[in-house]
């Protein structure tokens, strides 16, 4: 994580102007308790305790790049109207720059508002007027000028689209004046607007991305799959260089021509009060860019701010001292029993399918690395338990391990797709399994289960066990032998 860490970091250092365009929303946020039912319908009465309002849709995209150090600035027309001018308010307090943001007397602007009782959302109302404005030139002519002043100087574009008319119109027109940036991140509900200005990254989630080929991807872990399987389609139909398939609690898959994919683990939390995580993830992915960072990092880089975005409730943003922090020190936890016992319950209780494997990984090699990919991909949650020191000791022998067992531990949490990490002393991880009553085991392929004194544990209260494939001559026994059998070259070299 250190070069996505640094990536972060140069964001900040360098501050690249990115410009968003799209439609801009009013985001509210009302929350408070309710004791009781009200007398004219079977509704609960919410005593209203806080209101929140943060710019949403493309304003959202514009106050997350400002969060992560970038020069943000929007353009949008939004109404003359009261929640205009809340929204502009908004804005100038997220640090995003509004010369691009026009209050029009034709136009209302659109407002989300979300109703928050005692830890849960009961309703959301949504003011969202006719947003078509294409027959109103002047609306637009204005729009294109304001995009073509923008543009001056600028390192990158997201276009934000949540489906106003107008908006291809006025992006072609001011990229034929104006010319084309660096870089081009298009996030749109209907990509098929923007094949024609090919795109250099495209951000759709699952939903979108079937649409745009008019076929599903499936559901859970197996939509990675099938977006690897159809990124021929995908690119095609997108015109885009790059598509990034967002999977919610199911991480991102990157899909170019060419190239194998590239799949990256989202860190589960509680989605109930989250919201604009995919809008963090493209002005993450366009911050990046602008300052040359490589797209596999910039996809790391925006998992990362997703997450983070996603930890906090309503629509929130991602700071780049956030991200610098979590991104230095990954989510990946050593926990004792008890913690990670009510860690995994609390997942469990959001719907989480949890899988756990154990061992000494006293060497962390390709064996190693390939099944915790593959165990990762088999639930939403990965806890890794580790044969403590003298367990090691009873299993493999006196001279073992090489590596102390938080040593060992420190390793594994540092992978992306592992989120928790634990010690056993038992020559067996059963009373671990006993505890934790995860809803998949998983062993290596050099295993079966019948093999093993866990399955009928596991068995026993419902749970799955599974054997991942087994990596041929990669084993900590083989690497070690090889080491030891290693003899200086020449005098002197050691």
């Amino acid at each position: 994580m250190e070069m996505t860490a640094t990536a972060a970091e140069r964001i900040r250092q360098v501050a690249p102007r990115v410009v968003v365009v799209g439609d801009a929303i009013l985001d509210r946020w009302w929350g408070g308790h309710s004791r009781r039912l009200s007398r004219e319908a079977p509704a609960p009465v919410v005593e209203l305790r806080e209101a929140v309002e943060v710019p949403g849709g493309a304003g959202n995209t514009a106050a997350n790049l400002a969060a992560l150090g970038a020069r943000a600035e929007l353009v949008s027309a939004i109404g003359r109207d009261a929640t205009g001018e809340a929204l502009l308010a908004a804005l100038v307090q997220a640090g995003v720059g509004t010369r691009g943001v026009l209050q029009r007397a034709d136009r209302r602007t659109v407002s989300k508002t979300r109703i928050v009782a005692d830890d849960q959302v009961l309703a959301r109302v949504d003011d969202a007027p006719d947003r078509d404005v294409a027959g109103r030139p002047a609306t637009v002519r204005a729009l294109v000028e304001a995009l073509i002043a923008a543009l001056a100087d600028a390192d990158a574009l997201v276009v934000s689209d949540y489906g106003a008319a107008e908006l291809p119109e006025v992006v072609v027109e001011a990229l034929a004046v104006a010319g084309r940036p660096s870089h081009l991140v298009v996030d749109a509900h209907d990509l098929r607007r923007w094949r024609g200005i090919g795109p250099d990254v495209v951000v759709p989630n699952a939903e979108e991305s079937a649409k745009l080929i008019a076929r599903p991807l499936g559901e859970g872990r197996d939509r990675r799959r099938a977006a690897s399987e159809v990124a021929t389609d995908l690119l095609a139909a997108s015109g885009a260089g790059a598509v990034i398939v967002t999977l919610d609690r199911d991480g991102a898959v990157l899909l170019r021509e060419g190239a194998p994919p590239m799949v990256t683990s989202a860190h589960p939390v509680s989605e109930r009060f989250a919201a604009g995580a995919g809008d963090t993830f493209a002005a993450a992915i366009a911050a990046a860019a602008a300052v040359g960072v490589p797209l596999e990092t910039a996809m790391r880089l925006a998992q990362g701010a997703a997450d983070v975005a996603l930890a906090h409730e309503g629509t929130s943003v991602c700071r780049g001292d956030e991200l610098i922090r979590r991104l230095a020190h990954p989510p990946a936890a050593l926990l004792d029993w008890t913690a990670l016992r009510e860690r995994i319950d609390a997942h469990r209780r959001d719907g989480r399918r949890v899988v756990f494997t154990n061992g000494c990984f006293d060497v962390l090699h390709v064996g190693h690395t390939t099944y915790l990919q593959q165990a990762r991909d088999l639930g939403d949650v990965l806890v890794v338990g580790v044969n403590g020191d003298d367990s090691v000791r009873r299993l493999k022998g006196p001279e073992r391990p090489l590596n102390p067992a938080v040593d060992r531990a420190g390793l594994l949490a540092a992978l992306e797709w592992v989120d928790y990490v634990t010690v056993f002393d038992e020559d067996t991880p059963i009373d671990l399994i006993e505890t934790l009553r995860p809803d998949v085991y998983v062993k290596g392929g050099d295993y079966s289960p019948e093999m093993l004194a866990e399955t009928p544990v596991v068995e026993a209260y419902g749970g799955e066990v599974h054997v991942v494939d087994y990596v041929p001559d990669h084993s900590t026994t083989l690497l070690v032998d090889r080491i030891r059998s290693t003899r200086p070259t020449s005098q002197g070299v050691s």
